[in-house]
């Protein structure tokens, strides 16, 4: 199974998210915003980020541009999961090398879909 690294500001929906990726056998990392995960991913490797946009000290977007300038984040899947339906964010997300957008409220068979299939 996967080693995946979450990023949200919502306690709430980190537990949620990392709920639904460990009973599907996913080892989990979270972290609170941006800055924090940046931290987290400069000293681990991970197969996959699940990210929210809208969050304090560093947002999603900018988390994701950070990443894939880091070597071992290049390739890496990363998922966008947000409340945001603004289709520049979206483009913007694109362009920055994001793998994959989902909106919240999430399902979470969708999401261990989407996983699966960045993953395979």
């Amino acid at each position: 199974m996967a080693k995946v690294l979450i990023v949200d500001d919502s306690i709430s929906m980190r537990k949620l998210v990392q709920g639904t990726l460990e009973e599907a056998g996913h080892t989990v990392t979270a972290a609170e915003d941006g800055a924090v995960a940046l931290g987290i991913a400069q000293k681990d490797a991970f197969d996959c980020v699940v990210t929210d946009v809208n969050m304090p000290n560093m947002d999603g977007l900018t988390l994701l541009g950070e990443l894939r300038k880091l070597g071992s984040f290049k390739f890496t899947p990363i998922l966008v999961l947000t409340t945001e339906m603004d289709p520049e964010k979206k483009a913007d997300a694109k362009n920055k090398g994001a793998t994959g957008w989902l909106v919240k409220p999430f399902n979470p068979e969708q999401l261990l879909a989407t996983l699966k299939k960045v993953l395979d």
